[in-house]
């Protein structure tokens, strides 16, 4: 029997994909409870369930990623990793995509399908860097950046920046695929190492909204994090009331807010700073990189 948090969990998390939500059942009652039919299907092991499938991606998934190289896809894609408008959604590759079951649109937005497809899509596309940072040589995981139980933030961020000096060439050309949105599969790449240790990372994308959200989360603690590029002088007034916002959202009163500056007229000294800024009581910290 499924308990009531667990089939809302299942909702959340798939949207009611037929496919994505019968691998669960099948995960859970088969393989985790050995079909023993006696014992309650929790919300625990519906999680337990969903990080087996987008750790193992089934063929059904795996398939479905292949179609991230087709250009059709990646103009879909990008954009609404980016955060960017895209407005021609009666256009080839829209429909394309969308008939492939990797978007929606809610509210006027584009977005993945579902919190799964969305997972899976980053992971899929920062898959080779993930990897790369393996190497005992990047000493970014969790337990470096823990004080007192919590996640020193700004220690974390100050290494980003200067991961990303010392290595951003190199690695912007792991993303030749997806050139616009390297930055942040980088970054992505570089917290999914972190978080292997212990925590999960919350991902909220959709082409219209203007940025890429990301929430760490460890030990009940909530981190959120905002990804802009910087285009224009107006990226700081819009992104602290995003960033605002988006941490209204998950209760938090400190948030962190990076910005990626690709100008290539200005000085690395110049691109990397970290201030403190507060909107409506809250604490953003705005991370230049």
């Amino acid at each position: 029997m499924f308990e009531e948090d667990a089939i809302e969990l299942v909702w959340e998390q798939t949207q009611g994909q037929p496919w994505l939500v019968n691998a669960i059942a099948r995960e859970v009652i088969v393989k985790i409870l050995q079909s023993d039919y006696a014992k309650p299907v929790t919300a625990e092991l519906v999680n337990e369930a969903i990080q087996t499938i987008i750790l193992n991606r089934p063929t059904h998934i795996d398939s479905l990623l292949e179609r991230l190289k087709e250009d059709k896809v990646r103009r879909i894609i990008e954009p609404m990793i980016l955060g960017e408008e895209f407005i021609q959604r009666d256009s080839d590759d829209f429909l394309y995509t969308r008939d492939l079951g990797l978007i929606r649109v809610v509210n006027s937005l584009i977005e993945p399908a579902n919190p799964i497809y969305a997972e899976v899509i980053i992971r899929k596309l920062s898959s080779e860097m993930q990897e790369a940072l393996i190497n005992p040589k990047y000493p970014y995981q969790l337990p470096r950046y823990l004080k007192d139980g919590r996640i020193d933030m700004d220690f974390l961020m100050r290494d980003f920046q200067q991961f990303w000096h010392a290595n951003s060439d190199v690695w912007l050309k792991r993303c030749d695929d997806y050139p616009e949105a390297a930055p942040h599969l980088v970054m992505m790449a570089f917290l999914q190492r972190v978080v292997n240790g212990g925590g999960q990372i919350i991902r909220d994308m959709a082409s219209g909204s203007g940025r890429l959200d990301l929430c760490l989360i460890y030990e009940n603690r909530k981190y959120p994090i905002e990804l802009k590029i910087r285009y224009g002088d107006k990226y700081l007034k819009e992104g602290l009331e995003q960033t605002a916002r988006y941490m209204a959202l998950h209760c938090c009163s400190e948030g962190w807010m990076v910005v990626f500056d690709r100008r290539t007229t200005v000085q690395w000294e110049d691109k990397l700073y970290m201030k403190k800024e507060t909107v409506n009581g809250k604490t953003v910290t705005v991370v230049g990189v």
